[in-house]
């Protein structure tokens, strides 16, 4: 059952248009941070010294084409072709794992090469804002993989479009900020 509201919208779809402004504020404070302390840091090792742009354009483009896949989700729930909502569902999560895992290897090789949380400034700041993300993809891999197993169990059809279009409001906002991230990290130097 739906509730529409006086604009017309589902109820539940204007409710997480509402959070994902609220996860605006919370990326922007984290973001605004980062600039504000970008270039600041008094000992290395900094960021031209350390990030790996191609590895994390290879990361940003899994990223970007798990949102294409998202659509393509949604579009099979809507028509009921439930074999491709499957793959496609799938196919998002496994996108969103891969990104996860380049982010645990860069995480990895930057402590390696001694960037950590109380290293600098940047370490500080670099950390707390990809961790942020890296814990609002691995909630959305998550909540993905559930639809997957929902549909594998036949409890997903076309009556349930708008949960998946809502779960795809969510990974679309994961990956602009993402967009945003990289480019203000990884390519403004």
């Amino acid at each position: 059952m739906t509730h529409a509201t006086s604009l017309g919208l589902d109820s539940r779809k204007l409710a997480f248009w509402t959070f994902i402004g609220s996860e605006c504020l919370l990326f922007g404070s984290l973001i605004s941070t980062y600039l504000i302390y970008k270039g600041k840091s008094l000992v290395g090792p900094y960021p031209p010294e350390i990030l790996d742009i191609p590895f994390t354009s290879f990361s940003t483009f899994d990223l970007l084409m798990s949102s294409l896949w998202m659509v393509l989700a949604l579009a099979a729930v809507q028509r009921g072709d439930m074999k491709w909502a499957k793959v496609w569902l799938f196919g998002t999560a496994l996108g969103g794992l891969i990104f996860l895992g380049g982010q645990v290897y860069e995480f990895s090789s930057f402590v390696h090469e001694g960037l950590t949380l109380q290293r600098n400034i940047f370490g500080a700041t670099f950390f707390v804002l990809t961790g942020c993300h890296g814990a609002h993809v691995t909630v959305g891999v998550i909540w993905l993989l559930t639809l997957w197993v929902r549909a594998l169990q036949g409890k997903l059809g076309p009556e349930h479009a708008m949960t998946v279009e809502i779960t795809g409001l969510y990974w679309h906002f994961v990956d602009v900020v993402w967009i945003v991230i990289f480019t203000l990290v990884y390519l403004i130097q």
